[in-house]
């Protein structure tokens, strides 16, 4: 019988996929792996409660002491037309909503404020949390660095470009800017007196001076379509707070987590009747309404604050150290009485031998 002299060719042996015989690859490292036993673990729910729950005490106590005035103002009246309110003259289909304004005022009692004072505007239903909402932004633009308009962020879109001209600052977030406006006054035996709202020192410090600038030139760009001025006139004090560097414009492009929000408006300038806070009495509101909500179902309101070491008022924090820790000592209770009715002692744990039942 005739045999094949050529020789089959060597097979190549596959790479070996056995990880190398290290320490770290063959998991022989030396670890650390705790044993929860009652003795540990009882301890720990007992020293939790007892941390936790004068912890959240102190944190509600401090909460209740903060002094807190909300006034919602969807639907105040019309000033000039007494039987209208301010939300149906905004939605009139005649005119252009975002370029309407329209004054209606309120008079409310206070009780005392005392320390510093601080006006806030709240939003309900408005959820800047949405993702495109929050990209539509560009932040080089904002820095103060000089763009093109055709340079945009594309997420800018359908608020980036105006005809041939760039919209400062581009996108959904600050086309939306909220631009309702108040005046506060204080009402004392027959007498009115302004109290001064202060503009600046409402936004983070490192916004202002890192992340916001003003360009070199505003050519070739133009004013978002809802807006009734373009960025350069946003502020008409003379403070220097125009442009980008605008605090309004920065405290609103810093997007709120939930759709329930409030943000910093104005401080109060404690001088002369309003050192020491504010007095109680009658306080007069004059809103200027030019930011409608009807389209999306949401509310507006003005909120007069104190504040603390804590933040503003909000009782969530001193409610959830509470509930932790009641919970901790209650089954750190309920988990000692089984213990000591169930539990084996410790010698019996550790003197286990392989003729013991199971």
């Amino acid at each position: 019988m005739a045999t094949n002299s050529a020789e089959s060719p060597t097979e190549e042996k596959p790479a070996s996929k056995k990880p190398k015989d290290t320490k770290f690859k063959q998991q022989k490292l030396p670890a650390w792996q705790p044993i929860l036993t009652a003795n540990t673990v009882l301890p720990a729910f007992f020293a939790i409660g007892i941390a936790f729950i004068p912890l959240g005490v102190a944190l509600l106590v401090t909460s209740d002491n903060i002094q807190e005035f909300v006034l919602d103002y969807t639907n105040c009246n019309n000033s000039d037309m007494p039987n209208q309110t301010c939300s149906n003259f905004l939605s009139d289909p005649n005119t252009t909503a975002y370029h309407k304004t329209c004054t209606c005022k309120r008079t409310v009692s206070l009780n005392k404020f005392e320390g510093k004072v601080y006006m806030y505007y709240g939003l309900t239903n408005f959820y800047q949390n949405h993702r495109r909402y929050v990209r539509s932004r560009d932040d080089n633009q904002l820095n103060g660095q000089s763009i093109a308009p055709g340079s945009l962020n594309q997420d800018c879109d359908p608020y980036r470009l105006l005809n041939s001209s760039g919209i400062a600052p581009c996108g959904a977030i600050a086309n939306s800017l909220f631009n309702d406006s108040f005046t506060l006054s204080y009402k004392s035996n027959d007498s009115s007196e302004n109290v001064t709202l202060l503009r600046t020192g409402i936004a983070w410090v490192s916004d202002k001076n890192v992340k916001f600038g003003n360009p070199a030139s505003w050519s070739g760009f133009t004013k978002p379509p809802n807006w009734r001025y373009p960025v350069w006139e946003l502020d008409t004090s003379d403070s220097g707070n125009n442009g980008y560097v605008n605090e309004d414009l920065i405290v609103w492009m810093r997007t709120a987590a939930l759709p329930t929000f409030r943000k910093l408006y104005r401080r109060i300038d404690h001088k002369g009747t309003f050192s020491g806070g504010l007095p109680a009495g009658d306080y007069e509101i004059t809103i200027t309404y030019a930011y409608p909500v009807e389209a999306f179902g949401g509310t507006k309101s003005i909120i007069l604050t104190t504040t603390s070491w804590l933040g503003g008022k909000n009782p969530f924090l001193g409610i959830a150290y509470l509930v932790v820790g009641s919970l901790c000592i209650i089954l750190g209770i309920v988990f000692l009485i089984i213990h000591l009715k169930f539990g084996k002692k410790h010698s019996d744990m550790t003197s286990v031998t392989n003729r013991d039942a199971y």
